[in-house]
């Protein structure tokens, strides 16, 4: 065979491997060699990458191999990766499970640490109870999904009372609001929802103030959704550029307070106003924007003063928990050993980070 023929085939060869693999960065060693395989529902998502950075840092200072990989937002992907370094000796799995709607996936994946007898962690997208009461060797990393929606009603109820002629630009003595979800089915998403508009409006009223009220009178849901399930910037952007078009302070119906559910939603959203003249930094016309997570990007743009406030999701403290129990698995020691500092739920191995208010550096 011509050497140059063989030499393309063999390049080919390698990178087929390695590109059908669905594996991502890693971290001491080849993927057969990794101790530890963490699985990210996608690595797209600006707090996950948060996270990601954060874990590869801590089991790299415990000096634990480890590989991580992409999910891409889909489930039946994830499912083959896990399976696939399970085959190939994985001696811990590490699961930011995709598919949050059901537990037919997390239990598919217990069945298949069980099986193999090795620890399975799961983190931030929640699990169920029973997923996790289901293996002895099963546990949760994750928040207390309501605790951000009440931190974040309540951070955007006292800036209202406190800011409210201001925010009311057409003077109507109430606020309009438009609210970005992210993703349906998913807990956090839900009670962020939920909390940030009640536990807001119940400090407007103890102040005398009329309620929230939706911008838009013919969406009987009251937020919109990231259509592709990604809590993308992209899909804000397009939410409010397209809104912005009929919902204006010339026509004296302009949107006046924008709250989402993450920060990334929340960079789209300051985007599309920049666009129209808002959130440009100084003293300029702003409209309060509100997000989830205090990423770098978001606690950059609340400190220039384009962005109003964010709930501090904490991805040190969460990795930090992750490694913990990722070298107690490996060590074959209980789970939970010497994470007596954490908060840790009364019947199930679920272990929670607190939630905190970020309004920008002091």
């Amino acid at each position: 065979m011509n050497k140059k023929i063989f030499l393309s085939l063999a390049i080919f060869t390698v990178c087929a491997a390695f590109i059908f693999s669905g594996c991502g960065g890693m971290g001491g060693g080849n993927t057969q060699a990794a101790d530890v395989h963490v699985f990210y529902y996608t690595y797209s998502d600006t707090y996950i990458s948060g996270v990601r950075s954060a874990l590869g840092a801590r089991l790299k200072e415990a000096n634990i191999s480890y590989q991580d990989y992409d999910g891409n937002g889909n489930q039946t992907t994830q499912t083959e990766q896990v399976q696939t370094a399970i085959t190939k000796g994985a001696k811990a799995v590490v699961v930011n499970i995709v598919n949050t709607g059901s537990d037919d996936a997390a239990n598919g994946i217990v069945s298949l640490a069980k099986n193999a007898g090795i620890p399975v962690i799961f983190f931030n997208r929640e699990v169920s109870d029973g997923v996790v009461n289901s293996y002895d060797k099963c546990v949760f990393v994750g928040t207390d999904a309501a605790e951000a929606g009440h931190l974040q009603g309540e951070m955007i109820g006292e800036y209202l009372v406190e800011n409210y002629d201001t925010v009311d630009l057409n003077g109507d003595g109430k606020i309009s609001y438009v609210l970005f979800k992210g993703e349906e089915g998913n807990n956090e998403a839900i009670y962020r929802t939920q909390y940030a508009v009640e536990d807001a409006n119940k400090i407007l009223t103890e102040n005398g103030k009329e309620p929230l009220m939706f911008y838009d009178a013919n969406n009987p849901n009251k937020y919109l959704v990231d259509k592709n399930g990604q809590w993308s910037a992209a899909a804000a952007n397009e939410y409010i550029t397209t809104a912005l078009t009929s919902y204006s302070e010339s026509n004296n119906n302009m949107i006046e307070l924008v709250i989402c559910n993450n920060d990334g939603m929340a960079e789209g959203a300051i985007s599309a106003l920049g666009s129209a003249g808002y959130n440009l930094g100084g003293d300029g016309k702003s409209i309060p924007v509100f997000g989830v997570d205090a990423t770098d990007a978001a606690k950059e743009l609340i400190n220039n003063k384009k962005m109003t406030g964010t709930i501090k999701q904490d991805a040190e403290g969460m990795a930090d928990a992750i490694a913990r129990i990722v070298r107690n698995g490996l060590d074959d020691s209980d789970l939970l050993k010497e994470t007596d500092d954490l908060t840790i739920d009364k019947d199930v191995k679920k272990i929670r980070i607190a939630y905190d208010k970020f309004l920008g550096d002091k």
